[in-house]
């Protein structure tokens, strides 16, 4: 059978393929069909003779960026009206190097039309800010008034309000240097080392400047956000000197350390961590609680913002007061079984099983065994970071599901090894505790006290001291030490 097409159908198909190449087709291609005058002009031409951008003009001439809008690269350009350039704080340009901040923060290399396939388009501008433009119409809060003028070399649109370049988050803490406690705390952790890696890192960004980030230069940047860097959105709780002091002093007696310096510095930077969150939330999305990247809940009281800030990188809020209960900011350690740190003996291998089971609801968990390896008081080793001065209730896991018989096993805190390869000098030795078959539960083993917060890099589960095989036996699911409040 042969199929016509008729002229009608044809019409149809014709005007089908026209639209899929036009809705593909990228408009700053398509600006070289155009006839505009404009397209005889570069972007440095354009913006320094139109009436309507003629301050702003101005401002590219001045600060040298008429030379960078004459090049061959293309460009795009958000450029304020003489109306909204009238508006700009005397402030914003004020010296020679402000004036180039701020008219970068309208400059962006490659085109970007007001027509995409996302809502939102984050820009990275010439300042290295990155600002939002928003359904081709809005850019970082300013209208787009005109958008999509082509010339020879990229296009600007003429936004209803200037780019004010903002502060980072790290930049307006600096600016609060010395008339806020925390601010000048979190400063002070350029020189001061909370973790020995610290140093270390210091030490690399120094010696490489060029390509090492700041989040090595300062211990708060390192360990918990880098609130300096543009690309990621944080929002970040700074809070006013008594509130401030009244939140570390409630931490000082679970923190301390060889002097008092000491410990209130911990104190303030295990207080001041938990204050930064990734993601920028807006005051009213606020929800009642935000958990810290370390697992503190923190209640969030709206009554208690005395300012929102709006910044480049996020939003940093002003507190008046930030109650976080002990309750949810001494957290609970948990040593997982199957990641020790070394043994009493390196020839055990055999002996030792890494395993992956269900437990009786059908929940999957991994833990170690070693089993038959005819070696009184053999011994596996874990260690705990940011541990509390207080007293710690011990609890663990232990599952007995292979052997039908009890066995026993203890758990020793502390101590050094000596010459011999001894343990000497610990904390404390828990009694031993039975382990009985098909156990499933979580069982407490005893407490002990630390003195002096810190970590804890020797903590052995020891087993019974006898050679035989089915009394020697080690199993460990997990460790859970508890810390008490005083």
């Amino acid at each position: 059978m042969k199929i016509s097409i008729n002229t009608y159908s044809k019409a149809i198909l014709a005007s089908l393929s026209l639209l899929a190449v036009v809705s593909c087709s990228d408009p700053w291609d398509d600006h070289a069909k155009s006839s505009d005058e404009n397209l005889k002009q570069n972007l440095a031409e354009r913006l320094t003779s139109i009436s309507e951008t003629s301050e702003f003009g101005k401002l590219l001439t001045e600060t040298g960026y008429d030379k960078v809008l004459a090049n061959s690269k293309t460009y795009t350009v958000w450029a304020p009206t003489n109306e909204a350039m009238a508006a700009v704080p005397a402030s914003e340009l004020g010296s020679l190097e402000s004036k180039k901040r701020f008219v970068s923060n309208h400059l962006a290399l490659t085109a970007f039309g007001s027509v995409s396939n996302q809502d939102t388009v984050t820009v990275q501008m010439l300042s290295s800010k990155y600002l939002e433009f928003i359904n081709g119409t809005v850019m970082d809060g300013a209208s787009v008034v005109t958008a999509d003028q082509y010339t020879s070399n990229g296009l600007y649109h003429i936004v209803s309000d200037a780019l004010i370049p903002r502060l980072s988050i790290w930049e307006y803490i600096k600016s609060m240097e010395g008339s806020n406690a925390m601010s000048s705390y979190l400063l002070s952790l350029d020189e001061f080392n909370i973790y020995q890696s610290d140093s270390i890192a210091k030490a690399t960004a120094e010696e490489n400047p060029g390509i090492y980030s700041d989040s090595l230069s300062n211990s708060y940047l390192k360990n918990v956000y880098n609130l300096n860097n543009e690309r990621n959105k944080y929002t970040f709780f700074l809070l006013e000197d008594d509130a401030f002091n009244t939140e570390v002093g409630k931490l000082e007696p679970y923190l301390t350390k060889s002097n008092a310096d000491s410990t209130t510095t911990y104190a303030r930077y295990f207080n001041t961590r938990d204050f930064a969150f990734h993601k920028s939330v807006a005051k009213e999305n606020l929800p009642d609680t935000l958990v810290s990247r370390f697992g503190v809940k923190v209640p969030i009281n709206k009554d208690n913002i005395v300012e929102e800030v709006p910044l480049s990188n996020g939003v940093l809020y002003i507190m008046g007061s930030m109650d976080v209960p002990l309750e949810t900011r001494l957290l609970t350690t948990q040593i997982e079984g199957e990641s020790p740190r070394g043994f009493s003996q390196g020839d055990k291998r055999a002996n030792t099983y890494y395993r992956e089971k269900e437990d009786l609801d059908g929940i999957m968990f991994e833990d170690i065994m070693v089993q038959n390896h005819g070696v009184p008081l053999f011994s596996i080793y874990y260690g705990a970071s940011n541990l509390y001065s207080t007293t710690y209730k011990v609890y663990w896991r232990a599952i007995n599901d292979i052997q039908e018989n009890t066995f026993q096993q203890r758990l020793r805190f502390g101590g050094m090894f000596n010459e011999l390869g001894v343990v000497v000098d610990p904390i404390a030795t828990l009694d031993y505790t039975d382990v009985a078959p098909d156990v499933y539960d979580e069982i407490y083993v005893g407490e002990f006290t630390l003195e002096e917060a810190g970590n804890l890099d020797l903590i052995s589960l020891i087993a019974a001291n006898s050679g035989s095989n089915g009394v020697n036996t080690l199993t460990l699911d997990y460790i859970k030490l508890v810390p008490v409040i005083k």
